[in-house]
Formats: structure tokens, sequence, C-alpha cells
């Protein structure tokens, strides 16, 4: 668990530091970080989108997963419950977008914390981790997640420090499991969380970029689906 324990401190730290950067950074540039940001979201999630379709044995499971994740997502009300819980910590103010800063900072969150958990360093990491005790993965996906981090807390400030417990708790998983079964964690299964999380990344750039309010956390469910599936093919 030691590479998870320095990728989860690397998140606090940067977050740190660009909180210190944040309060010198004008609107005009905040607003600038925003677009970068959500561009970068939509070409990162694309590409593990795209990069994996090749690798994957069901071609038709995104869907399914997807508009299951959905319909289960928007019945919890994840994206709400969330904001209104985000609403609770950040500022009441409205930016010059007349935009609530919860409401940016709600979906820098929901941003960050995709961005940290879904992504092959971050899901392969645990996992050859406990098989093997190689912490490569995980020690270079803090170097990447301390400078995004960095980036993220600069734009939204001390709260994307909520980040860093999720993929603690999201690593932690992947390494538990790899632990008690070296097979649970198949190829395949990583290939289609994959697809489905790079759209999930997609969908946030989205919202970022005020193009489309995904909901994104509402889809957040759909990741659950493949599980479910290769465990009941498994099974059967």
């Amino acid at each position: 668990m030691i590479g998870t324990i320095v990728n989860t401190c690397t998140i606090i730290v940067g977050t740190i530091v660009g909180t210190l950067l944040h309060r010198g950074i004008k609107e005009k540039y905040r607003s600038v970080l925003y677009t970068g940001l959500g561009l970068a979201s939509l070409a990162i999630g694309l590409n593990a989108t795209i990069s994996n379709f090749s690798k994957s044995e069901y071609p038709v499971l995104f869907i399914v997963s997807i508009a299951v994740g959905g319909v289960v997502g928007t019945a919890l009300d994840i994206d709400g419950r969330f904001k209104r819980l985000v609403d609770k910590f950040g500022h009441r103010s409205s930016d010059n977008q007349g935009q609530p800063s919860s409401a940016r900072l709600a979906d820098g969150l929901a941003t960050a914390i995709l961005l940290y958990c879904i992504g092959p360093l971050s899901m392969l990491g645990p996992v050859v981790s406990a098989l093997k005790g190689d912490n490569t993965f995980l020690y270079t996906n803090a170097t990447l997640d301390f400078v995004s981090s960095t980036i993220f807390a600069s734009t939204y400030g001390i709260g994307m420090v909520l980040a860093a417990p999720v993929l603690f708790c999201w690593q932690g998983m992947f390494y538990l499991v790899a632990c008690l079964s070296s097979t649970a964690v198949s190829e395949a299964l990583m290939a289609e969380l994959l697809i489905v999380g790079g759209l999930l990344i997609t969908g946030s750039g989205l919202s970022l970029l005020q193009l489309k309010d995904c909901k994104t956390l509402n889809l957040l469910p759909a990741l659950l689906v493949p599980v479910v599936w290769f465990l009941l093919k498994s099974l059967f």
C-alpha cells in the first residue's frame, strides 16, 4: 500500500501548493484554466475510450453500462446530492458568469476524482503492487497527480483536497481485490472499465467547457456494470 499512500500524499501536497497560488490568480486567468482543464479532460477521456475499443471482448457492453448506470445514478440523484454536499462547504458567492462558486467546485472536484482514479496507472498500479510488490506505476501516477492537483487547486481552491481520500479508497479496493484473488482483475475487465471511465471523463470535460452539463456523477454506477457482468460470467 506504500505506493497508494504516496500517491494520496502527493495530491494533498499538490492541492496545498495550488491553493497558495490560487490567491494570486486573477479571474480572467482562472477562466483560461477552466478552458484548459476542460480541453485536457476531453483529450484524456477520448484517448482512454478509443485506445481500449480494440481490447474489448463485448463491444456493446459500454453502451449498456452507460444506459443502466445513467438510469440508476439519476434515480439516486448522485450529482445533485454531491453538489448539495459541496455547497455546504463551498462559498455561496457567484463568479462573473453568474454561476455559484460551489457549483464550480463541484464540477472541478468531480473531474479531478475521475482523472485521478480512471486511468491505466491508477487502476493497474495497485494490482501490480499487490501481486509483485512493484510500485513503479503508482510512483509515476503520483508525479502526474501532483502536477494535476496543483493546477486544479490553483483554479478551484483547497476544496480539491477531498479527492485524496477518494483516490485512496479506489486504489485500496483494487489492491485488496488483487491480494484476495490474482485473477479477479483481468485485462478484459480493465479494458471495459477504461472505456466507460474514458466516456465519463469526456463528459466532465464538456461540463467544464460549459458545452453540455452531462451530470457525470449520475453516470458513475456505469462502472459497476462491467464488474457485475464479469462476475456473473465467471459464475455461469
